[in-house]
This record gives C-alpha cells, sequence and structure tokens, in this order.
C-alpha cells in the first residue's frame, strides 16, 4: 500500500470519508489551493467538491480565505488530528449513554422473556413487499403523538405516499412529532428530494446521515416496522418485522435519538430546493 493510501486509510478511521481524506492530504500539500485545483489534486469529481471542502471547513480541519477567488488551507495536522480524536471520543462517550440506557431497559424485557411460552407473539414477520407497504401505511395512520423514521431505499410506500402525508399533518397539527432521517444519496435524487418536501411542507422535521443501520419506523414509541435485509443472500431481498412492543420500541427509539443527534440539517443549496418547511399552524383539508 502506498504511504498516501495508508494516510487515506488512517484518516476513515478517525471518521473522515474517503473523500474527506484526500482532500486534506491534498491540502496539507500546499499553502492553498482554490477548489478547481484541489479538487484536480485529491482526484475527487468537480460536483463533490464543494460539499466536501465545506465538511473539512465546519470540522475545523481547513480554513477558507474568501475573496474574489475562495482559497482553502489545511489545519495543522496536530490540530486537526487532535480535534478527529475529540470527535471520536464524544462520539463514544454518547454511544456509552446508550449503551447503559439500552442495558437497564433490555434487562427486563430479557427477564421477562425467561417465562414467555411464546416469545414471538408480538412480532409478525413480512416478506411480501405489498404486506409491507401495508403495514408501513398501517404504523403511519396508527401513530398519535410520535413518527420517528430511517428513510433509505428500495421504498415500498408509493412516490406519493399520500397516507404518510396526511398522517404528518394530522400529527403536527395536534402538537405531535414527525422526525426522519435520510442518507446523503437522497439529496442526488431528485425523486427522493422532491419527496422530501412534499413531507417539509407537511411539518416533517429532516436530517442527513452518510449511512443508515436500516429502514426503521417507529410511532409513539410503542409499534416498530424494521427492514432486515439478508447479509448473505445480497439479492436486495429484505425480511420486514413488525412488532408491538414498547419496551423494544423503547430500545430502538434511543437509537433514532442517538443518530438524530449526530445527523445533519438539510444543507443551505438543497434547503433551497425544498423550501419552507413550516409546519401549518391552522388545520387543512388532507389530501386524498
Amino acid at each position: 500500500m502506498e504511504p498516501d493510501e495508508e494516510s487515506v486509510g488512517s484518516l476513515v478511521e478517525l471518521g473522515l470519508s474517503r473523500y474527506e481524506a484526500r482532500v486534506y492530504l491534498a491540502l496539507v500539500r500546499r499553502d492553498s489551493y482554490t477548489a478547481a485545483q484541489v479538487a484536480r489534486e485529491a482526484e475527487v469529481p468537480r460536483q463533490r467538491i464543494y460539499d466536501v471542502l465545506d465538511k473539512l471547513v465546519r470540522a475545523q480541519l481547513a480554513v477558507a480565505h474568501r475573496g474574489r477567488v475562495t482559497t482553502f488551507t489545511a489545519v495543522a495536522p496536530e490540530l486537526a488530528l487532535t480535534r478527529l480524536m475529540n470527535r471520536q471520543r464524544e462520539s463514544l462517550e454518547r454511544l456509552e449513554k446508550v449503551s447503559t440506557s439500552l442495558t437497564s431497559l433490555l434487562l427486563p424485557l430479557w427477564s421477562d422473556g425467561r417465562a414467555h411460552t411464546d416469545p414471538l407473539d408480538y412480532i409478525e414477520v413480512l416478506r411480501d413487499p405489498r404486506q409491507i407497504a401495508e403495514r408501513f401505511a398501517d404504523i403511519q395512520e396508527q401513530a398519535d403523538s410520535e413518527l420517528l423514521s430511517f428513510c433509505m431505499p428500495p421504498f415500498v410506500a408509493p412516490a406519493a405516499n399520500t397516507s404518510g402525508i396526511k398522517a404528518t399533518r394530522r400529527l403536527r397539527r395536534a402538537k405531535g412529532t414527525v422526525r426522519a432521517v435520510y442518507t446523503h444519496d437522497a439529496l442526488a435524487d431528485e425523486e427522493v428530494l422532491e419527496n422530501v418536501r412534499r413531507f417539509a411542507e407537511a411539518g416533517e422535521e429532516a436530517r442527513f446521515a452518510q449511512r443508515l443501520p436500516l429502514k426503521l419506523v417507529i410511532a409513539d414509541a410503542s409499534l416498530v416496522l424494521c427492514d432486515m435485509p439478508d447479509p448473505v443472500a445480497g439479492t436486495g431481498a429484505t425480511t420486514a418485522l413488525y412488532i408491538e412492543h414498547p419496551a423494544l420500541a423503547a430500545c430502538l427509539r434511543l437509537a433514532f435519538q442517538s443518530v438524530w443527534e449526530a445527523a445533519e440539517p438539510m444543507r443551505a443549496e438543497a434547503a433551497d430546493a425544498v423550501g419552507s418547511a413550516e409546519p401549518p399552524d391552522t388545520a387543512e383539508p388532507d389530501a386524498g
């Protein structure tokens, strides 16, 4: 392995994406670069370079010098690596808190399960995409105060998802919470971005993460629909679990909150495309 590739791999282990690592290493080599120059040097696509540089600047690993042409400079490696290590420590501390909370919630569940004669009577296993779509609509309609989602392809609901829009409006009129975390790839998909816009107009709060562990919907910390991809088959086929169990739902809700806190709000350029996301204050007829 070349030394640069070793450095890229090490920076990835410290939390950077491969593009971010390559751009930082390119910035280290010179006093400053324009965006176009560093894109060529780091071999990063031009359409991605501004996003990558923005993340490095916000992470305090690079500095932007505004002028007629904006240039970028790397933060000194010892300071940059200290900041990356601090981010990892903060992430570990957050995970330790989640782990402690999950342990306290799972232990009673585990103890109850020792005497349970049929431990799966609260779980429905679904493999038919039509049934999964129906359960997805059901869980949205049953939500009374809170609806939390990890959204990632492939999507089982119709593109319009009118039942989800209606549920979002209903919950927000009742002062409930509707939150969704999407992957960053959603920002490059016009159809998905349009769906994000429609849900934002209905009152959904959206954030974006580099990766999500699985597709997940939690209603009122009591109902769960999650998609379990087959890690062996690799065919894209999934098995969905519909679970009515408050303790397990509470555990998964903690996991959602951890990802939500670490996820990013929509970037400015995408927000312009999505438009205003203010929830309606007054009742309006649901879409048919």
